[in-house]
């Protein structure tokens, strides 16, 4: 009888362990997507136009459509001096 309540009460945790892993996969997308919103409305701070996702090289970014600046995130940076090295 012993037996069965360990299994019970580990099937349990198991179960509450796959509850709260779902709920922080749920609120991590959450997050993720409040994030990527934030962004595609960021505007240039010298012409206030709204930012642009683009792609050159390989490499993700926004930029300026006036053309006075882009913005990358640090793996892309670090991704760039590398390939400069």
């Amino acid at each position: 009888m012993a037996d069965e309540k360990d299994r019970l009460g580990s099937k349990l945790h198991d179960v509450e362990k796959a509850r709260e892993d779902q709920w922080a996969r749920q609120r991590d997308e959450e997050l993720v997507e409040k994030m990527r919103k934030r962004v595609s409305q960021t505007a240039c701070p010298h012409c206030k136009q709204l930012l642009v996702a683009k792609t050159e090289a390989g490499v993700h970014m926004h930029a300026c459509p006036q053309g006075h600046g882009a913005w990358v995130d640090e793996a892309a940076l670090k991704s760039l001096l590398k390939e400069r090295k």
